[in-house]
């Protein structure tokens, strides 16, 4: 970048005498003695090569040169104190742009809740909002191409994690099972039932989450089908393929001909936590953070 010709304290003496016109009292504005002024206005004209002013008993006039300059002056420090208002903004997280991955299946739960806070704390950040499995989401975040997640029993030794809420299962059925008449379901009375889950790929924690609870339950899910989107787990569900085993959240999922019913006992519970990198300085990463996490 080439250094520039005009120095920022000589073009703001420059603004402030163009709109006094006296320079006493624009010395006085600025704050400094009457010849600091004139020195500064001197080496701005011999900058310029031309007059800014003309001198005389009348009194300070603008010259056609400095009439041209004006302008120029004036939106080179407008610019700069917006420029500085805003990089201070960024700077203490009120501005700037964050992006958030999030595990589908936290749509219809605790993601409406947490922007909302979020926006409300800090309405100038620019919240950039990616649906994304687990896995992709680690992946992400490692690339910087995300700023945090949220994520489903998630674990990795180069990145940070904080639990946000942890949320209770529910077993997936066709309206019409026979199971679907218990207001609770034990896990054991799911054996040789066919099975369509979340892919082990997409989320491995969660995944061999719900394949423990059923190991504990005396038995190994028989799985037909994988599904990545929970929709469609319940879709599958729903047109009478198998069961599954699901976070509670997704019983917000409505649709024709599926039934959830909680899980007895009522300790399995999954974790949600937001994700960044341990040494990301961002300011927007700790607000986040902050605004999302449970007080205490």
């Amino acid at each position: 970048m080439d250094r520039p010709e005009l120095s920022l304290p000589q073009l703001y003496a420059f603004a402030v005498l163009a709109e006094e016109l006296h320079f006493g009292r624009a010395a006085a504005r600025l704050g400094i003695a009457q010849p600091p002024l004139s020195q500064q206005i001197r080496r701005l004209e011999t900058t310029v090569g031309y007059p800014l002013f003309a001198r005389g008993a009348a009194g300070v006039a603008l010259t056609a040169a400095g009439a041209e300059l004006l302008p120029v002056a004036r939106r080179v420090l407008a610019d700069l104190s917006d420029g500085l208002a805003a990089a201070r903004a960024v700077g203490d997280g009120r501005a700037g742009r964050l992006r958030i991955g999030f595990a589908a299946s936290l749509a219809a739960t605790i993601l409406p809740d947490l922007l909302r806070r979020h926006r409300e704390r800090r309405p100038g950040v620019r919240l950039e909002i990616r649906e994304m499995t687990t896995v992709p989401q680690l992946a992400a975040l490692r690339a910087g191409e995300l700023d945090v997640g949220l994520v489903r029993e998630a674990e990795a030794a180069d990145l940070a994690f904080a639990t946000v809420a942890v949320e209770p299962f529910v077993v997936v059925l066709p309206a019409g099972h026979p199971l679907a008449a218990h207001r609770r379901l034990r896990l054991d009375l799911l054996a040789g039932e066919p099975f369509i889950l979340f892919p082990r790929d997409a989320g491995p924690g969660l995944h061999d989450q719900i394949i423990g609870a059923c190991a504990a339950a005396g038995f190994a899910p028989g799985i037909i089908q994988y599904a990545t989107e929970w929709q469609t787990v319940c879709a599958l569900v729903g047109a009478g393929l198998g069961v599954s085993i699901a976070p509670a959240g997704i019983g917000r999922i409505r649709l024709p001909g599926v039934a959830y019913r909680p899980v007895e006992p009522g300790d399995l519970r999954t974790r949600v936590a937001v994700a960044w990198r341990p040494d990301d300085s961002n300011p927007l990463v700790s607000e986040f953070r902050r605004t999302v996490l449970p007080a205490g």
